[in-house]
């Protein structure tokens, strides 16, 4: 007989990077000696990188083996029409203590020709931005493939990038074919589709220890940038308390802010699983036959099969995703 589905919490899978620093674990918590960790996937199905179970009586399965047992009970049954029994979303915590490369990601046609994989659309919701920390989205100018070529050749790339300063609670659509970077100082949640395909065009002419430059992938892009995207990749949205302030909506997923003070009962009405990233204080999410503390920096899963929940908290901003 199957174990019934509750709320789902995952080990962290924390990535060392060139770029890292400690506020992953210095205010999010997580458990490492490392200096330079870059991102925690906190529910991934990406191939070598699937995410485990850390709680309650499923806990170390991994999520390969819970969508092959429980299908549409997890996914709902449309998602598990489309994806079968792959999760479709990658879940993310970055932390840039330098800034990232500039890149970009393909779309679903060029992603699946290329490397057999979806494209990548994603969004960033900033937790935490030191003084003047910045994100690169897309360019400041009318851009032509003959403009950022010679831009690119003459290593004055930046000149035509469009730099933001940001602050907590930033919010910001990344379609694909949009250049973009996570510059130095930001400590962000990023939600995204299942894909690992990005395209690195320049990397401030770094190396490592070996003294070996990261592979760049200018051709590639190439034919991935979108060199006609409007400037609508800021996100607004309500911070009303105790419902739902939707941020994003696209075909891939929607995103919301609950920021609850309260309690809040949910009905779950869209045939989907719905994630909870903790973004600031805490909460308690109850079922019918469970209960789940989250704090800042945590992650919750909660499976499709499950259509009434409640989340409560005196003080806790949380992002809610589903597809």
């Amino acid at each position: 007989m199957k174990t019934e589905l509750y709320p789902l919490k995952f080990q962290p899978i924390l990535k060392e990077k060139i770029w890292g620093g400690e506020k992953l674990k210095s205010i999010l918590n997580k458990a490492s000696n490392s200096s330079n960790i870059g991102e925690s996937w906190e529910i991934s199905d990406v191939e070598g990188d699937t995410s485990i179970v850390a709680n309650g009586p499923l806990k170390g399965q991994s999520l390969k083996v819970l969508l092959q047992s429980y299908k549409a009970d997890i996914l709902g049954k449309k998602n598990h029409d489309i994806f079968g029994a792959k999760f479709p979303l990658l879940i993310k915590f970055i932390d840039a203590k330098e800034d990232l490369s500039i890149q970009l990601h393909p779309n679903d046609e060029l992603a699946a020709k290329r490397h057999n994989s979806f494209g990548k659309t994603e969004m960033w919701y900033v937790m935490q931005a030191d003084k003047d920390a910045h994100l690169i989205v897309g360019f400041n100018q009318e851009m032509t493939p003959e403009k950022y070529l010679k831009h690119l050749e003459e290593k004055k790339l930046t000149e035509i990038l469009n730099f933001d300063k940001v602050k907590t609670g930033d919010t910001y659509f990344i379609e694909v074919g949009r250049v973009h970077a996570i510059g130095a100082g930001v400590l962000l949640a990023e939600i995204q589709q299942t894909s690992d395909i990005t395209y690195r065009v320049y990397d401030w002419d770094r190396v490592d220890s070996e003294g070996n430059e990261r592979d760049l992938h200018n051709d590639l892009a190439l034919e991935a940038i979108n060199f006609n995207m409007p400037d609508n990749f800021r996100v607004s949205y309500q911070n009303t308390k105790n419902i739902t302030n939707e941020m994003v909506i696209c075909p891939y997923f929607t995103t919301s802010m609950l920021y609850v003070t309260d309690s809040i009962l949910k009905l779950n009405t869209k045939d989907s699983f719905f994630i909870y990233l903790c973004v600031e204080g805490q909460a308690i999410i109850e079922t019918e036959h469970a209960s789940e503390f989250i704090k800042q920096g945590e992650t919750v899963l909660i499976p499709a099969a499950i259509k009434t929940y409640k989340i409560t908290s005196s003080n806790a901003k949380l992002l809610e995703v589903y597809v």
